[in-house]
């Protein structure tokens, strides 16, 4: 038994094909995964060639649909013969390419080792006729060789000779029965096995063996509800292919949805959301979630915040750094990682203005730019089996909005909060809530959609309308900018039907035509480009990928220039070496980086260092206090310090001197040394009381003096001598007020004595307390002065005189009463009799008044008055009778007095009068006398 070595397989599908994409989509893409129930069993039909030749191992090629090859192996087997490396070619029509398979062709057991021919059968595309065929067959006991282009061959296996007969019919399969005499091999007529994949040998009795090459037929194309292309996926036997619709979800502004089969909606949740899982668990640990955020100030719509995808042992985190932008940061694990990364089947890498999780043995990727998202997986490994927000991914748009429990929702926007998970972050939330109502444009304020909005059905876009339709990438346009017109998030929704359209082959440059309103802003060192390519040129990749037409937009080097590498994000103009410090380096440049001489080598690690040597200094220590050695930064050569002496005053053992107030401390510093010298000098003030004063200004010392700092100096204290002067006091004081000393003054003060009174006559009068005195111009009027709780009150009285006429008083009798106020006479008719007089009258009682006027009797009469010469006596005898009161009573009256204060005050009131005798010996001044004090208290 001979062994035949193992080659790896590998195919290559036609252009479109993304079973297993090394280059992400755009972010905005989107693909949902339909039934692959088409399948293709082959290539154009053309008559398969087999060939059969020497070489030193087996191979067969079978030629699939566009850009795609495969190889396959063929080992040993127990009782197996080393076949000769035959080749099975099937052509294409001029725009296939080759697919070459190598597999395991196991051969019935035997008890002999003998060659097996695969002959090939070659027809030329558009010909019936078979082209002549050539096998040959290395054994290890001889070899033998077959032509065709008639219907016999030859072969020679040791010293035997073997025939072939060859069926080749236009449109069938080709076949070719080969005849081995003398072969110790036997099989069972019937028996059939794979020489290799696509080639099929059957037993077709003793010595003949018919070798059947497998036709694949191109399968029709069909048509995604998704409206995106299908993508071709080689069957599991390796030969033949089909169609299939990928599962591909995608998401954009405040939010909006398109799910794998292509339903839209959207929804404005500010909760952590399942975007895709298994509805049967395959994969361990696998999810892919979404964290929304409301992301305007009425919390009525949400935009993404973090993209989670978990898988097996990782759990990465694509999380926006900036509200609204296209920054973010990637973190597994919760460890910020730097990209490219690589580790346990996940890779996360830049693709454009993208991050791009890609797990090959899903053959799925995961794009997020901080403001859209996009999911892609293969229908083979997902279809009919995910749940989410993305819907369920079989090509069919009815059953996208289900539930956690199997069950279907009305609508997607009712769905999509079903699937909350739970976040410690996010207390709030937690599954099975209610759903959120979808906020909606105010009828109130009736919107305009945006002018960038109507790109999308312009010229701009026009290239892609025939491939994907804009109609939801407008809705969601005019929605966010009506919502909110201050984010420009409208920009998301021309961002990703453009990257759509690059995935399906048609690039849009769209962002020059927004005014700038959605430009893109790249580093200084790089360019923007709307189609760019999905992994730039490097020095360690040296091509780009070829196999992948696919063009997204970023930021890239410029033209003449190539990345440095994919971890460094550096453009160069030639491949040279990039350091620590991000600066490109040419081969045998030489550079010192980190006070390292470095030399950039090709080959090996690339940049050789080694430590910067510095050249000796003549340098002596540092003498005298307060010096010390220091390191300063050399001009010429920052890596070698110049050591110098610096002053340090904090290293000085001499202690600053504490001076008395006026003294400050002066210091001054030698020559050639460091630490100063103190001594305390005068300040040129003043000091008093443990103050200091500046000169000319005011100095306090009592009250009896101002004091002022003055410019002369004292000579034995060396302090400014204070000037002072007493304070001049005022020694005359207003009439009613004297001057009165004030304890802790220096001055007397002016304090009030007496009543000052200005009478109505423009005089003034000063009164004692408890004096009384007329109005000089007026004896009717009398001013009294009273000293009540530390104030002096003046009030003011009016005599009231009873009525009188001049005419009914004798000539010449008219007279004052003693009070000088009041008028009297002797009347002319008889006396009037004494009897009582009434009148109304206020009553005023030391400054007090009564509220009302009062009514007042008082007797008034003539009574027998007479003095007669009695000559007995020798003397005048007197008879003297007066009108007094025979009966009165006290009665009481209120009087107001000043301040407020009231009191009760008793008065006589006169019932009854008669003529009474009185003592004729009395006086006349002793009578006035009587007679004002009782005008006083009647007053």
């Amino acid at each position: 038994t001979a062994t035949i070595p193992p080659e790896t397989p590998t195919a290559t599908l036609p252009p479109s094909s993304t079973t297993a994409s090394t280059s992400p989509p755009p972010s905005s893409s989107t693909a949902t995964v339909p039934p692959g129930t088409t399948t293709a069993t082959g290539p154009p039909a053309s008559t398969p060639t087999a060939t059969i030749s020497p070489p030193s191992s087996s191979t067969a090629t079978t030629t699939v649909p566009p850009g795609s090859t495969s190889t396959a192996t063929v080992p040993p087997s127990s009782s197996t013969a080393t076949m000769s490396p035959g080749s099975t070619t099937t052509k294409m029509p001029p725009s296939s390419s080759t697919l070459g398979t190598t597999t395991e062709v196991p051969v019935p057991s035997t008890t002999a080792s003998t060659s097996i021919p695969t002959p090939e059968h070659t027809t030329a595309p558009g010909s019936t006729s078979p082209v002549p065929v050539t096998t040959s067959v290395t054994t290890p006991t001889g070899s033998f060789t077959t032509s065709s282009g008639t219907t016999s061959s030859e072969f020679t296996v040791g010293t035997s000779t073997a025939s072939t007969s060859e069926t080749n019919s236009p449109g069938s399969t080709a076949s070719t029965a080969v005849t081995i005499p003398g072969s110790s091999t036997h099989s069972t007529p019937g028996e059939s096995w794979w020489l290799c994949k696509c080639v099929k040998a059957v037993c077709i009795e003793d010595d003949k063996v018919q070798v059947i090459p497998v036709v694949c037929n191109p399968p029709p194309k069909p048509t995604c509800v998704n409206g995106l292309s299908p993508v071709p996926v080689m069957d599991k036997d390796g030969c033949c292919w089909h169609w299939e619709c990928d599962c591909y979800c995608m998401g954009w502004g405040d939010p909006h949805y398109k799910t794998f089969d292509g339903l839209y909606y959207s929804f404005q949740g500010n909760c952590t959301y399942v975007l895709v899982e298994e509805i049967n668990k395959n994969v361990d640990n696998f999810g892919v979630y979404i964290d929304n955020y409301h992301c305007d100030s009425r919390d009525l719509v949400s935009c993404p915040r973090t993209l989670i995808v978990k898988h097996e042992t990782q759990e990465v985190h694509i999380a926006t750094v900036k509200p609204n932008s296209m920054q973010v940061e990637v973190t597994v694990n919760k460890q910020v990682v730097a990209l490219p990364y690589k580790k346990f089947g996940v890779i996360i890498y830049e693709s454009g203005i993208n991050r791009v999780v890609e797990i090959p043995e899903l053959k799925m990727n995961v794009t997020y730019n901080g403001l859209s998202f996009s999911i892609r997986m293969p229908y083979s490994l997902f279809g009919n089996n995910t749940q989410g927000q993305c819907g369920t991914c079989n090509n069919n748009t009815a059953d996208d909005c289900r539930l956690p429990n199997g069950s279907l929702a009305d609508n997607c926007e009712n769905m999509a909060d079903h699937w909350q998970v739970v976040d410690p972050s996010k207390p709030q939330c937690s599954p099975g809530l209610s759903p959120t109502v979808p906020p909606t444009i105010p009828p109130e304020t009736p919107c305009k959609e945006s002018a960038i909005c109507e790109l999308l059905w312009g010229s701009v876009f026009k290239p892609c309308h025939d491939v994907v339709q804009p109609d939801m990438y407008y809705r969601a346009c005019v929605f966010d900018s009506c919502v909110l017109p201050s984010l420009d998030l409208e920009c998301s929704s021309l961002q990703i039907y453009a990257s759509i359209c690059a995935d399906q082959g048609v690039c849009i440059d769209w962002r020059s035509h927004t005014n700038g309103v959605c430009s893109y802003n790249c580093p200084a060192t790089k360019e923007y480009r709307a189609c760019g390519p999905t992994t730039e040129i490097t020095c360690k990749s040296s091509q780009q990928n070829e196999t992948s037409t696919k063009q997204v937009e970023g930021c890239f080097c410029p033209n003449g220039t190539m990345l440095y590498d994919s971890a460094v994000d550096v453009c160069v103009k030639t491949c040279g070496c990039v350091g620590v410090d991000m600066i490109p380096r040419e081969f045998g440049e030489r550079f010192t980086v980190d006070c390292q001489d470095c030399i950039c080598l090709e080959g090996g690690s690339g940049i050789v260092c080694e430590p910067h040597e510095c050249p000796k200094q003549n340098f002596t220590s540092c003498h005298g206090e307060g010096f010390y050695e220091v390191h300063e930064v050399n001009p010429e050569d920052s890596c070698c310090p110049l050591i110098t002496c610096k002053c340090n005053s904090t290293l000085c053992s001499a202690e600053t001197p504490r001076c008395p107030l006026g003294f400050e401390v002066h210091s001054h510093i030698p020559s050639g040394q460091c630490c100063p010298v103190y001594d305390c000098a005068p300040k040129r003030v003043c000091v008093h009381q443990n103050a200091e004063f500046l000169p000319n200004s005011p100095v306090f010392i009592d009250k009896c003096h101002n004091c002022f700092c003055t410019n002369k100096i004292n000579i034995s204290t060396q302090l400014n001598i204070i000037s002072c002067e007493r304070i001049p006091c005022n020694t005359k004081c207003q009439p009613g007020y004297e001057l009165q000393p004030v304890k802790d003054e220096c001055c007397g003060r002016c304090v009030q004595t007496k009543c000052v009174i200005h009478t109505a006559s423009n005089s003034v009068l000063i009164l004692s307390p408890g004096e009384f005195k007329n109005d000089p111009y007026n004896n009717c009027t009398i001013y009294s002065c009273v000293y009540v709780h530390n104030q002096f009150i003046s009030s003011t009285s009016e005599i009231t005189c009873p009525a009188f006429s001049e005419d009914s008083c004798k000539p010449g009798t008219i007279t004052f009463l003693p009070n000088g106020c009041c008028k009297t006479c002797a009347p002319l008719q008889s006396p009037t009799p004494c009897t009582v007089r009434e009148r109304t009258d206020f009553i005023i009682y030391r400054g007090c008044r009564s509220l009302d006027r009062v009514n007042l009797t008082e007797c008034e009469g003539t009574c027998g008055t007479f003095s007669l010469y009695s000559a007995e006596a020798n003397s005048m005898r007197h008879s003297c009778s007066c009108c007094k009161e025979s009966k009165s009573t006290l009665k009481k009256v209120k009087l107001k007095c000043p301040y407020g204060r009231y009191i009760t005050h008793k008065y006589l009131y006169v019932e009854s009068c008669s003529c009474q005798e009185t003592d004729c010996n009395s006086s006349w001044n002793s009578e006035m006398l009587s007679t004002e004090e009782h005008d006083k208290a009647i007053t």
